[in-house]
């Protein structure tokens, strides 16, 4: 009997999901709205390494908003009758008129997250949190990679006819820099911000340009009332995002199609018309807000915030107080040193090893010319003849085939039930039938 049968290893998933953010979470309810639909059951099971879930908690900033409408839920672009739809939240949570009369798209951050966790909770049955994964492996029946097994730390196995990645996106840093006790990355932000103590706090830098950048600057500024706060980035100015209602349209499901099957330098044109919307931008509110405080210090006399623009940092050594900052004005080479507590990167994230994350199972996969993986429209990574079952990419890995929206939140929704109905169609030979006729509820963007 083969490695590949059941008999011979663990049970056999239809899907293994490795990591269980928002983007393998709305993959996790389109299956169970689609298992309590449908009697063509669909297991699924969820790895992440997490004790519980969680979406960005060290900048959950109690005054920060979304910078999606909350109608991007984990479900409502793909079935808005589900119960898992943010507005089924609100109504659990007693608050739904309260939202109503609110009269805003864009709820606050820690909203969001309490709503993702309460979505979480409803398919908990199908994650193991605390699970690092350690480890994918191809499985053999004869010629053909017939299964992957998934490894996890406490060398537990569970064999997926498919695969669908999820890890995240890790924080970027320039080169050389390493973060420490007194040099961050934003994402640490309120993991590590109660050991500072606000009496003894003198002056914070910021580098970065971007939305994260604007809420720490503005977040140090106002909890660390004594200190100054640098702000230190290569623009003129903080720029304002783009959310335009027909520049959003470069996140609509239909976008996605037409990026996908655009020549390679259109992509790249569109990329470039349209990074506005979502890289180193900063809401209009929140670059205004900034601009007040500016200016109302300038007016009395004690100036805390500063802005170090078209400026860089090219030298941070660590003292035996702090962190000894050089700033370089990129238009005159001026150099300011300045004495801080700490230096926080907010430097942006970055897609993750993809090849590092398959390991063995890299080379059965096809690249294109610049050594990218290649993915189809489906999401589902471009594999030799003898892969019998799909590798799937969620929320990274996918921005140069499918555009801006490949790790947004946007098109969540619509994506997982691109890849459930992949999934369906997939495993049922010669089956011809349209993949709308498959339980998963919603527009198809494919």
């Amino acid at each position: 009997m083969s490695q590949a049968e059941p008999q011979d290893g663990p049970p056999v998933y239809d899907l293994v999901g490795v990591g269980f953010g928002p983007s393998n979470l709305a993959l996790a309810i389109a299956v169970a709205e689609h298992n309590a639909a449908t009697n063509d059951t669909v297991t699924a099971h969820f790895l992440e390494r997490q004790e519980r879930f969680g979406w960005h908690r060290g900048m959950l900033i109690e005054d920060a908003t979304m910078q999606v409408s909350f109608l991007k839920d984990l479900v409502t672009l793909r079935n808005p009758a589900s119960r898992f739809s943010f507005l089924s939240y609100l109504h659990a949570r007693g608050r739904l008129i309260d939202f109503v009369n609110h009269k805003n798209l864009f709820p606050l951050r820690v909203e969001f997250h309490d709503y993702f966790e309460w979505a979480a909770a409803k398919v908990d049955d199908m994650v193991s949190y605390a699970h690092e994964v350690v480890a994918v492996r191809p499985v053999r029946d004869g010629g053909d990679v017939a299964y992957f097994d998934v490894v996890s730390a406490d060398g537990e196995r569970y064999r997926a006819r498919n695969l669908v990645l999820a890890t995240g996106l890790q924080p970027n840093l320039p080169e050389g820099v390493t973060t420490s006790d007194r040099v961050w990355h934003n994402s640490q932000l309120l993991h590590r911000v109660d050991d500072v103590d606000p009496a003894s706090a003198t002056r914070f830098v910021v580098v970065g340009a971007g939305q994260s950048a604007a809420e720490v600057t503005a977040f140090l500024h106002e909890r660390f009332a004594n200190a100054e706060i640098c702000s230190v980035f290569s623009r003129f100015g903080y720029s304002p995002s783009d959310d335009s209602a027909f520049a959003n349209r470069i996140f609509d499901p239909e976008a996605v199609d037409e990026f996908y099957a655009a020549p390679e330098d259109v992509k790249q044109r569109i990329m470039g018309y349209h990074a506005n919307t979502n890289y180193s931008v900063v809401d209009l509110d929140l670059i205004d807000d900034l601009y007040r405080r500016l200016y109302r210090e300038k007016v009395l006399g004690t100036e805390r915030l500063r802005m170090f623009n078209v400026a860089r940092p090219v030298e941070i050594v660590e003292t035996d107080t702090g962190v000894r900052a050089t700033i370089e004005s990129l238009t005159s080479g001026e150099k300011t040193v300045l004495d801080a507590d700490l230096v926080v990167y907010s430097t942006g994230y970055r897609s993750g090893d993809i090849s590092a994350q398959l390991g063995e199972l890299a080379g059965y996969c096809r690249q294109d010319s610049e050594g990218r993986p290649r993915v189809e429209r489906d999401y589902r990574l471009t594999t030799v003849p003898e892969v019998r079952g799909g590798i799937y990419l969620q929320g990274g890995g996918t921005e140069h085939t499918h555009g801006i929206t490949s790790s947004l939140l946007s098109n969540n929704a619509v994506r997982s039930g691109d890849i459930l109905r992949s999934i369906l169609g997939r495993r049922v030979p010669g089956d011809d039938r349209p993949a709308a006729e498959y339980a998963v509820s919603g527009p198809r963007s494919a």
